[in-house]
């Protein structure tokens, strides 16, 4: 290392190291910012505090604590006022009348507000007074990323907040607190992984069950993570798998709001962008050679139809894009794509179908994405016309029902089709109040919803749909309740401890099966998520999907608005 402008970039974004890293010339700059902002103002600074020199600090009154810093452009006004060893993260907002405790960590991205506009209709917002009453914080204190704390909260002791939450109210000493508004999950003196309690109100049991989980997911990747080989696995003993490398993330973004702690962000970006084949822009398994295209771009099924979904949502939840457009489905035209979603196996294999058609919109999703063409002209829609003229009328989905197993097949190739096509592409969906009622009589199958058969996939290719058409009806809304309410008090119960959740049986083989593994954890921590929010709970989880799961239709990734047929927004 050098005396550089990386060394103070480094320490700007991690200032713990500035302590035992720093040169002599280093500290000596440290010390004449410092001074600079003791001319400026009331500022006090106790022993080896470090303050980055791209943060904002103009403040009215500042004391920092021993041991204490602020971290790069981070944004400090007002009065502040810290106890030893605290920290303002990178970017983080700290305003108006702030006192923090001793031991108190503020995570990235964070803001606390100890200050507020008056909204009185006689004035214009920019003329209304400020008043503050100020955020008291105490000691011993973890504030995670993104959270908000606004004015006139007090967070007492040895409090946890958990990544996202939004502070509206005091929370006492000991809380595990998450959720917008914040709700109290937990006492952090309870045992590490207390299970929910069988006989508590069920919004009890979910606020117990996502401290659990959120305490128990370093543990739960970690276990699948083989160090040797650099790979993640879906279970110990199951060979690696580029899946399992996506649902660590997902996990990891759900429960951690941060990436995979085995590996740096920009590590884990690089390895899956190196995955994806550049000539056709899929990505093969491990070991496998780049697969053959099919009819309209996409092979018929495999891992690297699949990929097409978990590999881009992945890299879009670390901040990273696929290399390469999918070039196969760059280049399928309309009537190719017409023929081929004319020859796909609706009738008997109605999931398969419906998993083609979600994996070709989601990579003419990311064409878009990256700025590309989705297809040749008028395909992608040309797929929304032959959708909505093949919906079935009376039952809202495509295919039939089967001999063997009933509306199964038609059920779960409705909720791939359609999370691919319309809930991705910000459309409604046909024929809303049928599949209501087409899926709440597939529930009923006790061939796949008594209790113990229930497997991930087919729970979710029921809550996503009543989910979904629930934005557009409120038919059968008191039924669909009830269901995701058994459902949900049945799912809290399947998390087995620092291992997560099992996929559940899968007596046909595909699936991981019973044992617990990363793609059942990212599958149920989902599920559980649209079964809360059918309900009005999902505040209490403190997470949201964001990335396959995700329930808005997805971004752009450049002004937030979801992507539009012709690439308008």
């Amino acid at each position: 290392m050098t005396e550089s402008g990386h060394d103070h970039g480094l320490f700007d974004h991690c200032p713990w190291l500035f302590g035992t890293q720093a040169s002599p010339r280093q500290r000596a700059e440290q010390q004449q910012l410092q001074q600079r902002l003791l001319e400026a103002g009331e500022v006090e600074f106790g022993e080896d505090c470090f303050v980055a020199d791209s943060a904002a600090v103009y403040p009215d009154r500042l004391r920092l604590g021993d041991r204490s810093y602020i971290a790069a452009h981070a944004y400090v006004t007002g009065e502040v006022r810290t106890g030893a060893d605290c920290s303002v993260n990178p970017f983080a907002v700290v305003r108006g009348t702030v006192t923090l405790g001793s031991g108190v960590r503020i995570g990235a991205h964070s803001s606390l507000l100890g200050f507020n506009h008056g909204a009185e209709p006689d004035l214009p917002v920019h003329q209304q007074p400020v008043t503050s009453r100020g955020i008291t914080v105490g000691d011993d204190v973890w504030i995670g990323s993104h959270v908000v704390v606004v004015d006139g909260v007090s967070i007492g002791d040895h409090c946890v907040i958990g990544a996202g939450a939004v502070v509206t109210k005091d929370l006492p000493a000991w809380t595990v607190a998450a959720g917008n508004p914040a709700r109290r999950i937990r006492d952090r003196r309870d045992a590490r992984g207390a299970a929910p309690r069988p006989g508590a109100p069920l919004a009890e049991r979910l606020s117990e069950f996502a401290g659990t989980a959120r305490a128990q997911a370093a543990d739960l990747l970690d276990r699948c993570w083989l160090p040797e080989a650099g790979r993640y696995v879906d279970r110990p003993g199951a060979a690696p798998t580029v899946r399992a490398h996506c649902d660590a993330v997902e996990i990891a973004d759900l429960l951690l709001g941060d990436v995979p702690p085995q590996l740096p962000a920009a590590e884990h970006v690089a390895r899956l962008r190196a995955l994806q084949d550049p000539a056709t822009g899929l990505v093969p398994e491990y070991g496998e050679a780049p697969p053959v295209a099919g009819a309209a771009g996409l092979p018929d099924d495999g891992a690297a139809v699949y990929h097409v979904l978990c590999v881009g949502y992945a890299l879009d939840l670390l901040g990273g894009s696929l290399a390469h457009p999918v070039h196969t489905v760059r280049s399928a035209t309309a009537d190719r794509l017409v023929r081929r979603l004319a020859a796909l196996p609706w009738r008997d294999h109605a999931w398969s179908a419906g998993a083609w058609v979600d994996a070709w919109a989601t990579a003419a999703h990311w064409n878009l994405r990256l700025g590309a063409e989705p297809a040749a002209p008028g395909a992608v829609e040309a797929l929304f016309g032959w959708l909505h003229t093949h919906a079935d009328p009376w039952t809202g989905m495509w295919g039939s029902p089967t001999a063997d197993s009933g509306r199964l097949e038609m059920v779960n190739g409705y909720y791939r089709l359609t999370r691919g096509s319309f809930a991705q592409f910000a459309l409604p969906v046909p024929y809303a109040e049928r599949v209501i009622d087409t899926v709440l009589d597939h529930a009923r199958d006790q061939r796949f919803f008594a209790p113990g058969r229930e497997n991930a996939c087919n729970v979710l290719d029921v809550a996503h749909p009543l989910w979904l058409c629930a934005r557009q009806t409120g038919h059968r809304a008191e039924e669909a309740r009830a269901w995701a309410a058994a459902q949900l008090t049945a799912a809290l119960t399947r998390w087995q401890p620092g291992q997560g959740f099992g996929f559940g049986p899968a007596p046909d083989g595909t699936g991981p099966g019973r044992a617990p593994g990363l793609q059942g954890t990212e599958m149920w921590l989902a599920i559980i998520w649209l079964l809360a929010d059918l309900l009005g709970l999902a505040d209490l989880l403190g997470y949201r999907p964001r990335g396959i799961h995700r329930p808005e239709p997805a971004p752009t990734g450049h002004d937030g608005e979801p992507l539009r047929l012709g690439g308008s927004r």
